[in-house]
């Protein structure tokens, strides 16, 4: 039986603005979305403002791109997601090995999103909620997301923003923070000691999962009482063996599909 509605021509527009920017790939601004829509100045004016308050859009100088709610939800409107589902485990297993917070975040833009968590079982502990945006350049998640970019897309990100500092451990000399940016590439793991929030120390490891439009990263997190420099080297170690692991079943997909298609 067909259902009889009014369709919402405000929802249209707004679709169809969404659509232009999955196409177009670039940031924009208002009158170039408006002369290629051929949609009112002043109606793009008002959905595009409506989503970058929504966190839907994001804004740059006036060009407007994707921000990280959408990709959130994107990520999350896949049930069962197989980014989410086949982490998860390997995040339980790091908080029940380390009693440590562990999560799983991505790269939007110049944040972080937490897409999944595990957290210690502790009854002081670090906790943060799914869709959590973090600064991108605040502690060893954002070294770890950078790590995984082109020289030249690092340089240029680097070139627009300003290195705040969090507290007084943080790095606000851009060429050192590259120099840890590279650090990360050659040992394969961020080390943060307070450079975030003063009294939690964080470890942080890039995770290739064959996706090169995508940077995500594994983390554990905790108090500086829980997570002494002589255990660092140890939960480095494991934080390793369980991003190598993680990188293995990814590359055995990939391949499986691979084969797949070939058939």
């Amino acid at each position: 039986m067909k259902v009889e509605f009014k369709r919402v021509p405000a929802l249209d527009k707004c679709f169809s603005i969404l659509d232009f920017f999955a196409r177009k790939k670039e940031p924009s601004g208002i009158t170039e979305i408006s002369s290629a829509l051929s949609i009112n100045k002043s109606t793009v004016f008002n959905i595009v403002y409506t989503l970058t308050d929504l966190g839907v859009l994001e804004n740059n100088s006036n060009k407007f791109r994707f921000g990280a709610k959408l990709y959130l939800l994107g990520k999350m409107a896949e049930k069962g997601s197989e980014l989410i589902h086949n982490i998860h485990p390997y995040l339980e297993e790091i908080s029940q090995k380390t009693n440590l917070s562990s999560f799983l975040g991505m790269r939007a833009g110049l944040k972080a999103v937490i897409l999944d968590k595990a957290e210690s079982d502790f009854d002081i502990k670090i906790s943060s909620e799914i869709g959590t945006q973090i600064p991108l350049i605040a502690g060893a998640h954002g070294k770890a997301l950078l790590s995984q970019l082109s020289d030249a897309r690092i340089d240029e990100i680097l070139s627009r923003i300003t290195l705040r500092r969090f507290t007084r451990y943080s790095c606000v000399d851009k060429k050192k923070y590259r120099k840890m940016i590279n650090e990360v590439r050659k040992k394969g793991i961020s080390v943060e000691r307070e450079e975030y929030i003063e009294g939690i120390r964080a470890l942080a490891v890039p995770l290739n999962i064959n996706r090169e439009d995508l940077q995500v990263a594994i983390w554990a997190v905790g108090l500086k009482s829980q997570f002494k420099d002589e255990v660092i080297s140890k939960y480095s170690s494991f934080m390793k063996e369980i991003a190598e692991k993680i990188e293995n079943q990814f590359s055995f997909r990939k391949m499986c599909r691979l084969d797949e298609s070939a058939l």
